[in-house]
């Protein structure tokens, strides 16, 4: 067999006993293949060997000194986030700053960190899905294309809501299914939303596509002060923070692991790393 060969074996393993992180890294990737993620990103294993016998899984979206902290508190040598806890590389491992100090507590605790990022953002039935899914949105497909191919990549998603609104009823919506305060909009839409377009995290470079698609609304997690101007009546913009869009992800990691490796215990974690307060 052949090393592709090996690697895709791995990935299918139907895991009722001892499951290794390899295993489970198989499995998320398999999902989100890491061909699909930007090239700035650095998606995939971050830390720990991983023919170790997973002991549980934490899942997150940041990987803090907490986060490892609430992994070993739980008994879990993995942790797997959506936003890396490496995206460069260390001259140093010290306790300089917050990412050393990390880096150090998982080594030193034996836990693996995996991180599935702007690969899961891309991927079919990955966190633009699953924000429409909260929604209760159905995920429209574009006349002549076909999801089938899991290096497509779709970094937004275009959903029909079940039923027209008006905006001040969508934004309210919104705002409940996400548990925000606030959001941040430009002035309210005064024809009914009825398609959304969906790009989780920060996706104001979608705005202009969610346009041209016709979509009535643009859910994101954060965009710049000049992009709202000049979108007057052409669309409801809603930003909603974003941790807040993406807070949801790791319900897709726990959803993955327990289909394709049921015998891992998965706890998403209770830890808060959202580092922006609304006072």
């Amino acid at each position: 067999m052949d090393v592709l060969g090996n690697y895709l074996y791995l990935c299918t393993l139907n895991c009722d006993k001892s499951v290794k992180i390899q295993q489970v890294l198989c499995a998320l990737e398999q999902f989100a293949p890491l061909p699909l993620q930007e090239s700035w990103d650095n998606a995939g294993l971050q830390i720990g060997l991983t023919e170790a016998e997973v002991s549980g899984a934490l899942l997150c979206l940041d990987v803090t000194d907490k986060v490892i902290d609430e992994a070993i508190a739980k008994g879990c040598n993995l942790v797997v986030s959506h936003h890396p806890l490496l995206f460069r590389g260390l001259k140093q491992v010290t306790d300089a700053n917050d990412v050393q100090r990390t880096v150090r507590k998982a080594i030193k605790h034996d836990v693996c960190v995996i991180s599935m990022h702007t690969n899961m953002d891309n991927a079919i039935g990955g966190v633009n899905f699953k924000i429409a899914e909260r929604l209760g949105a159905v995920p429209v497909i574009p006349a002549g294309k076909a999801l089938d191919t899991a290096l497509q990549k779709v970094p937004m998603v275009v959903a029909q809501m079940a039923e027209p609104m008006e905006a001040r009823r969508f934004i309210s919506l919104v705002k409940e299914r996400f548990g925000v305060k606030c959001a941040m909009c430009n002035e309210l839409l005064q024809r009914p939303i009825r398609t959304v377009a969906i790009c989780g995290g920060a996706g104001d470079f979608m705005l202009d596509e969610a346009i041209s698609q016709g979509a009535d609304a643009f859910i994101t997690g954060e965009m710049h002060y000049h992009q709202y101007f000049g979108h007057e009546q052409q669309i409801q913009i809603c930003v909603i923070g974003h941790y807040e869009s993406e807070q949801f992800t790791s319900e897709i990691f726990r959803d993955i692991i327990q289909k394709e490796c049921p015998g891992v215990a998965c706890f998403i974690a209770e830890t808060n790393t959202n580092p922006i307060c609304w006072i």
